[in-house]
């Protein structure tokens, strides 16, 4: 009669375990619990896409050969823009397919005026998308004609004035030459791309207009002068002070020379930051 007293006791216990057992399974896939790991696994913030010209865009600038450079409009038309997060990070220098893990189509295309706005505007915001929180280190886009006026036909128009010794020129260059671009992590003051749930990060495509018309305030040896073309070739071409060329004008008035280095200059106008990227397309 003893042993009964033991066994009661153990048959209630063991009889209890799958209660115990079935209560934790329940609790670790309870709904509360999905819903809080759903929430997780696809939480979202607001990516934005800027478009820079730069302080050379917003203020004018002096090129290598002393002309003061200012902008009345720089059209850019932007198309497939795609932000990244990349493992490992892209290397421009390097080339190659970028390896994601996320994908954001952030604009199929659009226009921009980088020379919009005051000598104190800030980048133009071309678009706003929800996207997947992460760190967004990659960026691409291509530049293509135009579907509207003002710059119908034409990825990129330059419209403004420069003046040097009392003679002002008045230029609108209409570049038909399409381009595209795969760059790495933006390289400036602050860090880009890091989205957190809820937040909003921001990415840029950065145009180093220097590379065309170089920089007077850098030395006439520094590599920003050396590779640039500068005014004075353009400004030996125009008609009663005024320039209105595309490239196919500009091979038949400039030397070869000069529109040649037009022609190797106008990929490495796309920048994230300081950042350099990866010219992909030379079409025309």
């Amino acid at each position: 009669m003893k042993k009964s007293y033991f066994i009661i006791p153990a048959i209630l216990w063991f009889g209890l375990l799958p209660l115990f057992s079935c209560s934790n399974s329940q609790g670790a896939n309870s709904p509360n619990n999905q819903g809080t790991n759903q929430v997780a696994n696809n939480a979202e913030g607001t990516l934005q896409l800027r478009a820079n010209g730069e302080d050379f865009v917003r203020k004018g600038f002096v090129s290598k050969d002393g002309w003061q450079i200012s902008f009345d409009h720089v059209y850019v038309n932007l198309a497939e823009v795609k932000a990244y997060q990349t493992d490992p990070p892209y290397d421009a220098h390097k080339g190659g397919e970028i390896q994601a893990q996320e994908i954001v189509d952030i604009v199929s295309m659009k226009t921009v005026d980088l020379a919009a706005g005051d000598e104190n505007a800030e980048p133009i915001i071309v678009a706003e998308v929800p996207a997947k929180a992460g760190r967004y280190n990659a960026l691409s886009w291509k530049m293509t004609p135009g579907t509207s006026e003002p710059n119908q036909g034409y990825p990129l128009v330059l419209i403004g004035k420069a003046s040097k010794g009392g003679e002002t020129i008045n230029f609108n260059l209409k570049i038909n030459q399409d381009l595209a671009f795969k760059c790495g992590e933006f390289v400036g003051e602050e860090r880009k791309g890091i989205l957190s749930p809820g937040g909003k990060a921001d990415l840029e495509a950065t145009f180093h207009f220097d590379h065309l018309f170089g920089d007077g305030e850098s030395p006439p040896d520094d590599e920003i002068n050396t590779g640039a073309l500068g005014f004075s070739p353009l400004a030996n071409i125009a008609a009663n002070n005024q320039i209105e060329a595309d490239l196919t004008s500009l091979k038949a008035k400039l030397n070869s020379a000069d529109y040649e280095k037009i022609k190797g200059i106008l990929p490495s106008l796309g920048h994230v930051g300081e950042g350099h990227c990866h010219e992909l397309l030379t079409v025309k």
